[in-house]
């Protein structure tokens, strides 16, 4: 049986990493509501507790936070999309300050025999909006640093060096001001990363993951000096003899000195000065070739790949223990709302623990941040599992929907009496109509890179665009027609339903503009359509945006590349169909695999 004392304590105590201080001393926490005074709020908390921690196993979150009732409505606050929403516009706006502040590079061109003079914002505009921003994140670490407490914001390295940035950042924004923008240094630029770096976790785990490969990557970085100093002094030894004018030529352009020995064979180590390096040496006579093979051999083929298989190792390793800290997180998460709501239903005349209220659940959801298919899914599915109390595997199963990809079934299509037109609806909704689109865009590219070639080497002012300009008019025609008779066969609801339709019909409409505007300034192609201004664009620029807007729209058949694979996957099977699996390689995964695989 369960301490009694131990049931009042709250959910995140003093052990669990909270601060201590997550609800008032002697109220009594969720398990302990029964009837009395302060029952309604007490067991709206705890409603809204389960919300809290239904969110966190959706994103992932650490449940390690406070839990009273302010807390949790700073919490959400904090977590809504308009504040994190800010918070990225903030990381991205001190991030663009290095465009426009002293010394800028904010011009249309990089070479500095052309560009203009760049623009020199005044003393305090920059230093302004880097103010703000700097505000920004000191109420952002501000509010995390209230919500996990003292304990946890002491454990956290990267809370700890979040505020350490900030603090020499606003020191060394104060010193900017009081010398009136003209510091010899400004030591907080290079820190601007870090703000981005804190607030993207892959970009965290990414770096967690660098620091643990380190070790193994120094073994076989140290590898790489021993080989490259080694090979360079016997180079160095090999090719110092000033008796022919081979060698000679080899040790002035390659082995001067050491510092150039060790710059050659650490460019070969690329093989970016490959064969370059070897050639005068080997011109002189063969054998010199097996020096430099055996340092390709064993730098670039050996200890690269052997540096490369330890960073896709330990990467590969740490993706999983991502996956498990997810699921593990996911798991809390959900087992904590459990917990809660399944106390509530406790406090209403049910035996303890046995199970969560169906309508408790419906009530939680509805305030849960979710995407609407997702909630719509968990809803039917509590619904069709009746007024029963839900067991915790029954709760834990209504979180897979997270897991499942959600399909939207398409609007229905239009009906036609006709029969003529419902044959034209079949046809033209058909797959292999949107194959012929594809054909047609694949046969378009095909004409333009034609004529580019042949118009290589010709002119703007002497070419003849007739022949392009009549195709480009052709294929702009049977786009329109594409985009009415796929209107005519889904409906025009079912035709948006399609994100490629989307793109085909804003692409196809923006041609036809472009088209009908060709031919009011410059009429119908004739032999002899030359290029000339006539308004805002020339003929030639006219025809470049068309023709870049037709490539563009060749984008439509990525899609269908995934056809590619499917032919492979059957040729593979077909192939390896008779190939029988070893029975120490046959056994069931494990619980965990099963539990992160995601469903189909």
């Amino acid at each position: 049986m369960a301490d009694p004392q131990e049931e009042s304590k709250p959910l995140l105590s003093r052990v669990r990493g909270g601060s201590g201080r997550d609800r008032p001393e002697g109220a009594p926490a969720c398990r302990s509501v029964q009837v009395g005074p302060g029952t309604t709020a007490r067991r709206d908390l705890c409603l809204d507790q389960a919300v809290v921690f239904i969110e966190d196993a959706i994103q992932y979150r650490s449940i390690n936070h406070r839990m009273d009732a302010s807390s949790l409505w700073l919490y959400r606050w904090y977590y809504s999309s308009l504040c994190q929403w800010i918070l990225s516009f903030t990381i991205f706006l001190i991030l663009f300050l290095a465009f426009i502040e002293t010394p800028s590079s904010l011009t249309s061109t990089a070479d500095v025999r052309y560009r203009p003079v760049p623009w020199e914002p005044p003393c305090g505009l920059t230093e302004g909006l880097e103010a703000l921003c700097l505000l920004v994140f000191a109420a952002d670490v501000s509010v995390k640093s209230y919500l996990v407490g003292w304990a946890q914001f002491r454990k956290n390295p990267w809370l700890l060096a979040y505020l350490v940035v900030l603090v020499v950042s606003l020191m060394d924004w104060i010193v900017s001001l009081s010398l009136v923008c003209h510091e010899p240094l400004r030591v907080r630029r290079p820190l601007r990363p870090f703000f981005l770096m804190q607030n993207s976790s892959m970009m965290k785990k990414t770096l967690k993951c660098i620091r643990r490969s380190l070790p193994e990557m120094a073994s076989v970085g140290l590898l790489l000096a021993i080989h490259l100093c080694l090979f360079t002094m016997f180079g160095m030894l090999l090719f110092t003899s000033e008796k022919d004018a081979g060698q000679d030529k080899e040790r002035l352009t390659y082995f001067r000195n050491l510092p150039e020995a060790l710059t050659s064979l650490l460019v070969l180590l690329t093989t970016a000065n490959n064969p370059d390096v070897m050639i005068p040496a080997y011109s002189k006579n063969r054998a010199y070739a097996i020096f430099f093979v055996a340092f390709t051999l064993i730098g670039s083929l050996f200890l690269m790949n052997l540096l490369t298989a330890i960073i896709y190792n330990q990467f590969r390793g740490y993706l999983m223990k991502s996956l498990q800290t997810s699921l593990l997180r996911r798991r809390l998460g959900t087992r904590a709302a459990y917990k809660v709501l399944s106390v509530t239903a406790a406090g209403e005349a049910h035996p303890e623990g046995v199970g969560v209220k169906p309508q408790d659940f419906l009530h939680v959801l509805q305030k849960v941040q979710l995407d609407s298919d997702h909630k719509q899914a968990i809803m039917e599915k509590v619904r069709s599992h009746g007024g029963d109390l839900l067991s915790a595997d029954e709760f834990q199963e209504l979180f897979d929907e997270f897991d499942k990809r959600v399909i939207k079934e398409p609007p229905p299509r239009p009906e036609y009496r006709s029969p003529f037109l419902r044959s034209a609806q079949f046809v033209f909704s058909h797959r292999y109509f949107n194959y012929l689109g594809n054909f047609m865009a694949l046969g378009n590219l095909v004409t333009i890179c034609a004529f580019l070639v042949l118009d290589a080497d010709v002119p703007p002012e002497d070419r003849d665009d007739f022949v392009l300009g009549i195709l480009n008019f052709v294929f702009i025609l049977y786009y329109l027609l594409e985009l009415l008779l796929k209107v005519l066969a889904l409906g025009l609801r079912g035709y948006l339903a399609h994100p490629s339709n989307v793109f085909d019909g804003l692409l196809t409409v923006v041609l036809l503009v472009l088209e009908i505007s060709t031919l009011a300034v410059y009429r119908f192609p004739h032999p002899g359509w030359k290029p000339e201004m006539l308004g805002l664009l020339s003929l030639w620029d006219m025809t470049r945006l068309v023709n870049m807007l037709l490539v563009f729209r060749f984008l439509r058949i990525i899609p269908s590349m995934k056809v590619v694979y499917y032919v492979f996957a059957i040729v593979g099977i077909s192939l390896f169909r008779g190939v029988v699996v070893a029975p120490g390689n046959s056994r069931p995964g494990c619980p965990l695999a099963r539990g992160v695989q995601r469903q189909a």
